[in-house]
């Protein structure tokens, strides 16, 4: 059994291991402001996040992560380049699977310098498998920004592409918003009713009494949305294809370049990410990585952080699917620019669960 004083003292060598790399020591509080998450994720945050009120200062969440503090002080007044490490306790609250923690230690490593990204991809994640090295662990890769790219380049409406961005890390989600636009399956009843409604606020005033946030302007408005994407042509059956292809790509690092690259020929809004993809794989030759026994996933990344949209990794024990992953990271360039208001820079960063590396230590011996 793993006390808490072991996890804290595995936590400390991890620490020294990520400061031996000249990153400086950084802390962030345990209770966030809800408002930053809540603008960055919306309400979906607060099925995962332990959420409560200050008279003072309003709502307030205890820590899901470290990344959204740690870029919040760096964009406000960190120097560049800069690497940080950290170590403390995060909270998710966990109601599909009661057996998951609820409260868990967390060490970070978090990289902001934007003169070589593919190098500063591989810096992470040669740190995150060093610091688990001896544990036969599993490594898996993705892109999120392969996807993305892709649907930013689909012929279809700002509108759309911008539905379909939202729910890029909603795997259903995005499946059914893309059949729709591409005019696949039938139309609900009610969906059909409010398409063809002339006056909505009538239409919303005789069905019942008003008990939601939105007011009638904004059904209204939500309703001519509605109708205006109703008369888009469908996105094509060989755009939603190339999509499917895209996301089936899987495989040995090489292999899958290969066929994204075969891909790109037909898809070339892909083509800039796809080199950001070559350009890292020869970064992590360069630091020592298997390339050739590295799993990529062009789907790899949709349920991890929202955050991330670039390069996706993590750390997995093998034959223990009842674990979490041991380590995982990302690139999330457009977190930076969200919070740096006006500014951004390049950054990547990964942590790992030190009780789940003594877990399989202990499991070990």
């Amino acid at each position: 059994m793993v006390t808490k004083a072991q996890v804290r003292a595995e936590a400390t060598r991890l620490l020294d291991l990520f400061g031996s790399t000249g990153a400086q020591v950084v802390e962030a509080d345990i209770l966030q402001p809800a408002d930053t998450l809540l603008d960055l994720y919306g309400e979906d945050i607060r099925g995962r996040a332990f959420v409560t009120s200050d008279p003072l200062r309003g709502e307030r969440m205890l820590r899901p992560d470290f990344t959204v503090p740690v870029v919040q002080m760096h964009m406000s007044d960190g120097a560049e380049p800069a690497r940080y490490t950290y170590a403390g306790e995060v909270f998710r609250k966990q109601d599909d699977d009661p057996a998951r923690a609820t409260e868990y230690m967390q060490v970070g490593y978090e990289v902001f310098d934007g003169a070589d990204p593919a190098a500063a991809d591989a810096e992470v994640f040669a740190l995150m498998k060093q610091a688990t090295d001896g544990l036969g662990l599993r490594a898996s890769t993705g892109d999120m920004g392969l996807l993305k790219a892709a649907v930013s380049g689909l012929c279809t409406s700002d509108r759309r592409k911008g539905a379909l961005m939202r729910h890029i890390w909603r795997p259903k989600r995005f499946r059914a918003l893309l059949d729709r636009f591409a005019g696949r399956g039938q139309t609900s009843a009610a969906r059909s009713e409010l398409l063809e409604c002339d006056d909505v606020a009538a239409m919303v005033q005789a069905a019942a009494p008003m008990i939601g946030l939105r007011s009638i302007g904004e059904i209204t408005e939500r309703v001519e949305a509605l109708k205006a994407d109703a008369v888009e042509p469908p996105i094509s059956n060989g755009e939603v294809a190339l999509l499917d292809a895209l996301m089936e790509v899987r495989g040995a690092s090489p292999d899958a370049l290969s066929r994204l690259h075969d891909l790109a020929v037909d898809l070339p809004a892909i083509e800039k990410a796809v080199a950001r993809v070559a350009a890292r794989l020869e970064a992590l030759a360069a630091r020592g990585v298997d390339v050739d026994t590295l799993d990529f996933e062009a789907r790899y990344g949709r349920t991890l952080l929202e955050y991330y949209d670039g390069f996706v990794f993590g750390f997995y024990a093998a034959g223990r699917t009842d674990m979490p992953p041991v380590s995982t990271g990302g690139r999330y360039d457009a977190l930076t620019r969200v919070l740096g208001r006006g500014r951004s820079i390049p950054a990547v960063g990964g942590v790992i669960r030190p009780e789940l590396v003594l877990s399989l230590k202990e499991g070990m011996q």
